[in-house]
């Protein structure tokens, strides 16, 4: 079904690390990217979603999350793309009106975050239709979840007059107490806050321009500046250092006089901590999460994360929530999902590495697997995906064994420039400028042991990059 009449965008917003969702998110992968349904991300799901509602797509991310989505939107076969990458996150009314400056100004943008869980496609095909021709009118639409329980994690959208499902709105209302949110649920004129928008561009723009000139005229001068290329938008860091750190919220949604609200009764999830998780995920007859490596004795409502082969064990164990990864392991009760961002606060200042990242750190051609360290050494398995090279670069710290294990390595070392098959292997000394590159049709896979007396990841002085990295 595909929305007839002015062409939509669907501007998907990626930004966000995750925290509530830690250790199985982490900044290098945050929970939208996260394969947990059926072998789709919650980015996925979103872009096949709304394919039929919309001409194009659109994508504000970050450096990190923009190379993950280019591959996950490959892998679903998804082609007529934008990209807008920011230097830095300065919340969503800027990235938002990059997306309006991009398109024509009667194009109906269709704002959508990328990691909301969505079920109801009936109702969900209704809303967006009843939201579309909301728009075309010249409002600006929100979308507003009718609430099922008195959640303190959401934020509120009080509506007074309703003409069918489309209402008027009088006020957004931050994340309340729990005494407030039960009287929210009475009262029944307040919904959850979806974060879900519809408008057409020119008329996002010019309110912006009305309650927030400061952001409209430092996000036009952004996209003034803009490094272009078919398909990306890279803004400036100078450029994006100027903005005012803002919601669409705050900068528009409370003031402007053209706010509409749409019911939309879609079962929508806002996958956003554990608590929300264990919602969605299938149980067992005693309400803890299935997992086919978990033994679970006189134990109830447990959510257990682990999808690796390790067995788990609990006995007498009741409403907990336990996540198992390679590199971190986090335990609290359920319903403290929400508290989970204030741990992430702590292990920013005492071990920043596992907040950024996993034992599997993804890059724009393709990953690494951190499989040993000690004070000396580090072992990696290495893949490089076909046709892509890793910068051109050096190192003062440390040494590198590579030992290739499947496909063909094109190795740069100084001056050399050769070839190496399964099973053979090459010694890069420390301050050697070196590559390492894919010239295959498969992916090639090495291991490289690091050795020297620093081996984070800041020790990489870049040459050349073809991915416009420092």
């Amino acid at each position: 079904m595909a929305v007839k009449g002015n062409l939509m965008t669907n501007v998907i917003l990626c930004g966000g690390s995750g925290t509530r969702l830690w250790p199985v998110s982490r900044e290098n992968l945050p929970k939208q990217f996260l394969k947990m349904f059926d072998g789709r991300s919650l980015f996925q799901l979103t872009v096949e979603r709304n394919r039929k509602y919309s001409q194009k797509v659109v994508i504000v991310s970050n450096e990190n999350q923009y190379f993950i989505a280019m591959d996950q939107l490959d892998e679903i076969g998804c082609e007529n793309y934008t990209s807008i990458v920011e230097p830095m996150g300065r919340n969503t009314a800027a990235s938002i009106a990059f997306a309006a400056f991009s398109v024509d100004e009667d194009e109906v943008i269709f704002v959508t975050p990328s990691d909301h869980l969505i079920k109801d496609d009936e109702h969900y095909e209704k809303a967006v239709k009843t939201a579309y021709e909301a728009a075309l009118k010249g409002n600006i639409v929100t979308f507003g979840i009718t609430p099922r329980e008195p959640k303190t994690g959401y934020g509120y959208i009080k509506v007074t007059k309703c003409n069918g499902e489309v209402c008027d709105v009088e006020s957004f209302k931050e994340k309340p107490d729990l005494e407030t949110a039960k009287k929210y649920l009475k009262d029944g004129n307040y919904f959850w806050n979806s974060g879900m928008f519809m408008f057409k561009a020119g008329v996002y723009l010019e309110e912006l321009k009305k309650f927030a000139p400061d952001i409209y005229d430092s996000a036009r001068n952004a996209c003034r500046n803009v490094k272009k290329r078919e398909g990306l938008m890279r803004i400036k860091k100078e450029d994006m250092v100027e903005i005012r750190d803002e919601s669409i919220d705050y900068a528009v949604m409370e003031h402007s006089n053209k706010i509409k609200m749409v019911k939309s009764n879609i079962d929508w999830k806002d996958v956003g901590d554990f608590d929300a998780l264990y919602e969605v995920l299938p149980k067992d007859e005693y309400g803890n999460t299935k997992n086919e490596k978990l033994l679970a004795l006189e134990s109830k409502n447990n959510l257990v994360f682990g999808r690796y082969k390790k067995q788990i064990a609990i006995h007498d164990v009741n409403d907990m929530i336990i996540v198992d990864t390679p590199t971190a392991l986090l335990v609290t009760k359920r319903g403290n999902g929400q508290k989970v961002k204030d741990i992430v606060k702590v292990l920013k200042k005492i071990n920043p590495e596992v907040v950024k990242f996993g034992r599997s750190v993804y890059r724009p051609w393709g990953k690494y697997i951190n499989l040993e360290e000690a004070k000396n050494f580090k072992v990696k398995i290495i893949t490089v995906n076909p046709g892509k090279r890793l910068s051109l670069q050096k190192h003062f710290h440390r040494s590198e064994h590579w030992v290739v294990v499947n496909g063909i390595a094109e190795v740069t070392k100084g001056d050399e420039v050769f070839l190496l098959r399964p099973n053979e292997s090459t010694y890069i000394p420390i301050g050697v400028v070196h590559r390492l590159a894919n010239p295959g049709k498969i992916p090639l896979e090495i291991v490289e042991v690091q050795v020297g007396e620093y081996l984070s990841e800041d020790d990489i002085v870049r040459l050349e990059d073809d991915y416009g990295r420092n």
